[in-house]
């Protein structure tokens, strides 16, 4: 595989997560997601983290502009130079144009999005299976097809942006996991 700056793409429940495990352990690059990085920034006690740390402390969503400062406090380490891949973030339009201004800044521009397709009833039957077997309440039909709804709306507006990058990579995402990880080895190399 060429490609080491790598954005992973996907509704909930098409198996970004899984792909990402293996991605990071074939490439060495670290997984970034904005989650790991907010919590990090907060533990570290950095000054964006501090100001994460108010809103999450207070319930509200963490704005692009802190989301944007994390990540770029994470992608200007060491360990990110041969590479990363990103997982959950960019979410919009907004961020996705801030996260391109940020690696252009950095010197590190994105070589790849992998959008991994999935067929949705397929995802959501894919889910609530996932739901039972882990005891997952919050996962029920009602909110699985909330979280599909906003993905559709906030972040597949994400594919014509990164199409027009010339660094769109669409993968089919469904069938057994080593075939999907093949097909996404293949769209990488």
């Amino acid at each position: 595989m060429s490609a080491t700056r790598i954005l992973l793409l996907g509704a909930p429940g098409a198996g970004k997560g899984t792909q990402a495990a293996m991605l990071i352990e074939r490439l060495g690059i670290p997984h970034i997601s904005t989650g790991d990085m907010l919590r990090q920034a907060v533990a570290d006690g950095t000054e964006v983290g501090k100001k994460a740390k108010a809103v999450m402390d207070s319930g509200q969503l963490v704005s692009d502009e802190i989301v944007i400062a994390i990540a770029e406090e994470r992608l200007s380490q060491p360990d990110a130079e041969k590479g990363f891949l990103l997982d959950g973030f960019p979410r919009t339009l907004p961020q996705a144009e801030a996260l391109s201004a940020l690696l252009d800044k950095l010197g590190t521009p994105l070589e790849a999005c992998v959008a991994l397709t999935v067929d949705t009833e397929a995802v959501v039957q894919r889910l609530l299976k996932r739901a039972e077997i882990e005891g997952r309440a919050d996962d029920n039909e009602e909110t699985i097809r909330e979280r599909m709804s906003v993905y559709e709306e906030q972040t597949a507006p994400l594919l014509p942006f990164y199409e027009k990058a010339g660094v769109l990579k669409y993968v089919d995402g469904m069938g057994e996991v080593d075939e999907i990880a093949k097909r996404v080895e293949d769209a990488l190399a």
